[in-house]
């Protein structure tokens, strides 16, 4: 008999209950829950100190055995620390815990999540070739792909749509990976994930899925099919507004060796590692054991263990938290669409939303707490109610506890063609919101009163309905 508190139950009673009893179950040898991984996964007590909270390991470097030991180390024939810059053990229980809650075999944590998918692309592609994405990105994110992997000799192709069919036509044999947000920012559309994966693998190529709006806790992309996970810390994840991190996670089922003349950097020998060959040395996990050799050993962007103390905190609370950012936003967006001051919601937890059927295949329903909406009278009548925001914070960051607000076409993708903004679902009078976890009848009432400050003397009454791409319908 195992013993609940007050409640007294049997194993099998613990395994079958539809009750969150993870830290029993885990003890039992079956998987843990999110909720519980965040919390534990990668970190035991420590044995000399007994301390049960995650110690920052403020160094630089690690002290050698011997000669031979540090040899060893830096011929990556045995594990341990040798310098931060590649490894450290504060962020090492990060990388853990973050490949555990998306199901991966491996993370690397780096500084910031721009630098997490420079990595995961370059990893794959610095021979050259091409990279196919859907239109709908954040906008720093479209100038990495539209302007700086080209002048390091990676090209993308922008596909019309997220459609499977549309992204498939794009492929030859110079693609590298097939790349998608699981959902748009600020776009809010829902990749269909199993689609996309199917065509990319039909292909020979992986799928690379930026999931940092949707977070391991509403989705978990290698479930669906993809390959390579690439996350920015800053936002949900680390859940507070106040650290920078990114993360690339691997799933470690994509055939590098089936594919070695696509992808000969895994299958051919290192000549910077004496002539190591990835696949050979490491199985599996050879993709994510080259971004950290390769790419965070020679190039930085290194996540300090402080830093990953912090996202480690955030990350304790991310299931409670998304759990509130959902509930909140929901009701947030059926208040806007049903206020005669707004033109048009587009959130995909509306059963007229084109990705509603996607929501409920892949989110179980719950929608995410970032999407857009336009204010009657357009751009100038959005403005105002922008300015006019009081708790709601005018930045640009998302995912964080606090509700916050943005206008994307002047600022995250103020660098776009007004083509390009639209391609990715930004039009003039869009505003971006990111639902925090505040009482919902303070949100809401600063919603309402800063709809109020709209005036309608300065409204250019664009048309109710207009002509947008399927791409992000509202």
């Amino acid at each position: 008999m195992l013993s609940l508190d007050a409640v007294t139950c049997t194993k099998e009673e613990v395994e079958n209950s539809p009750l969150d009893l993870c830290g029993v179950v885990g003890r039992t040898g079956k998987q843990m829950r999110d909720e519980t991984i965040a919390i534990h996964s990668g970190f035991e007590p420590d044995p000399t100190t007994k301390a049960v909270a995650v110690p920052i390991y403020q160094t630089v470097a690690y002290a050698f055995d011997s000669a031979d030991h540090g040899a060893a180390l830096f011929n990556l024939e045995t594990e341990g620390y040798r310098y931060s810059r590649i490894a450290n053990p504060t962020t090492s229980v990060l990388e853990t815990r973050i490949a555990e809650l998306e199901g991966g075999i491996g993370a690397l944590a780096v500084s910031t999540g721009q630098a997490a998918l420079h990595f995961a692309l370059v990893n794959l592609a610095d021979c050259g070739g091409n990279i196919v994405s859907v239109p709908q990105l954040y906008g720093t994110t479209h100038t990495l792909l539209a302007h700086i992997l080209p002048r390091q000799g990676i090209s993308c192709r922008f596909a019309e749509s997220d459609q499977a069919d549309v992204i498939e036509r794009l492929i030859d044999k110079d693609t590298k990976a097939v790349f998608c947000e699981s959902i748009g920012n600020p776009a809010g559309n829902v990749c269909d994930i199993e689609a996309l994966a199917k065509v990319a693998h039909r292909q020979g190529v992986p799928l690379v899925v930026d999931n940092t709006v949707a977070t391991p806790i509403l989705l978990k992309p290698f479930d669906h099919g993809a390959d390579i996970v690439v996350h920015s810390l800053t936002k949900f994840l680390g859940g507070h507004g106040t650290t920078l991190g990114g993360a690339i996670v691997d799933g470690g089922r994509f055939a590098w060796g089936e594919h070695s003349q696509r992808f000969r950097t895994f299958s051919e020998p290192d000549e910077s590692y004496h002539g190591m060959i990835y696949t050979q040395q490491f199985g599996a996990s050879a993709y994510i054991q080259r971004a950290r050799s390769v790419y965070q050993r020679t190039m930085g962007s290194v996540l300090s263990p402080f830093n990953a103390f912090l996202l480690l905190q955030g990350i304790e609370t991310v299931a409670l938290r998304m759990e509130r950012h959902v509930e909140n936003a929901q009701k947030v967006a059926a208040f806007l669409k049903c206020d005669s001051r707004v033109a048009w919601v587009n959130y995909s937890g509306f059963p007229d939303s084109p990705y509603f059927e996607l929501v409920q295949k892949f989110l179980k329903g719950r929608a995410s707490s970032l999407f857009t909406f336009g204010i009657e009278g357009g751009l100038e009548a959005g403005k105002d109610f922008y300015d006019s925001l009081k708790l709601i914070t005018r930045l640009v960051n998302i995912g964080d506890a606090k509700s916050l607000a943005c206008h994307p076409a002047s600022t995250t993708h103020r660098q776009m063609s007004p083509e390009q903004q639209r391609h990715a679902g930004v039009l003039p009078e869009t505003i971006r919101l990111s639902i925090g976890i505040e009482h919902i009848d303070d949100i809401l009432a600063d919603i309402d009163q800063a709809l109020g400050q709209a005036r309608p003397n300065r409204r250019t009454m664009l048309p109710k309905v207009v002509e947008r791409s399927h791409d992000y319908s509202l």
